[in-house]
């Protein structure tokens, strides 16, 4: 009886420091900001991008290319296991809200650094990016991601202001099959037609690029991309 009795003392006083410690444990704010800090913490507050040259801006890109992205992380088309992680558990409808969230988001850009090129890693960057090697089946970045560069509605991302580390990652990865989307892939055929030089060129040319006035991604339609996916002007 009076281990019992020891027993059941022990018990209230476990359960009366856990009420007393939810009593005086903070309240944490339900609102989105508080709930996409995992988000925030690599990406800034407000989607601007992190202080390397892997973690890219969100801001202002179109929603639906930003939702796709979510999707591909955690359908497994996509590599990244920090990603893969964070949105293994969310809903379509929660994924749709974060993307809608940065999509809106107007914030500054800042410069971001690039490396030395040849003139001639130069001209072929430009000549890729501008009007693209028509006789290696590879259009123009510009004839999908916009004039500008800035992107096309309603999932076409603009190419402007992302680290120059970023943009050759990501083309390499769709290279080493790490980073896919839903058929039909046109950037693993398209990349597939491109010399580890002509993705720095690429890469180190739209670094450098100074943002427009107007960065916005243009309105549906505004393109006509130039191939289906290995069909050059299909």
């Amino acid at each position: 009886m009076r281990r019992l009795l020891s027993r059941f003392a022990a018990a209230a006083i476990a359960c009366f420091a856990i009420s007393v410690g939810a009593e005086d444990a903070p309240t944490v704010p339900d609102t989105l900001l508080q709930r996409i800090a995992a988000c925030t913490s690599c990406h800034g507050v407000h989607g601007e991008g992190g202080d390397n040259g892997f973690n890219p801006r969100l801001a202002g890109k179109p929603a639906g290319y930003l939702h796709r992205q979510m999707q591909d992380f955690q359908k497994g088309l996509r590599h990244y296991p920090i990603m893969e992680y964070t949105v293994a558990p969310l809903s379509d409808e929660y994924m749709r809200e974060i993307a809608d969230y940065f999509a809106a988001q107007q914030v500054p850009y800042t410069k971001q650094p690039a490396p030395a090129m040849s003139p001639q890693a130069t001209a072929r960057g430009e000549e890729l990016v501008t009007r693209g090697d028509p006789a290696r089946g590879v259009p123009a970045c510009m004839a999908c991601h916009g004039a500008n560069l800035t992107g096309v509605q309603p999932d076409i991302p603009g190419l402007v202001n992302l680290p120059y580390d970023y943009i050759s990652a990501q083309l390499g990865s769709w290279r080493t099959n790490t980073r896919n989307t839903i058929t039909p892939d046109c950037m693993a055929t398209i990349v597939s037609r491109l010399s580890d030089a002509d993705i720095s060129a690429v890469s180190a040319w739209l670094a450098t690029r100074p943002v427009p006035a107007d960065a916005h991604a243009e309105v549906a339609g505004s393109v006509t991309p130039p191939m289906r996916c290995g069909v050059l002007g299909g």
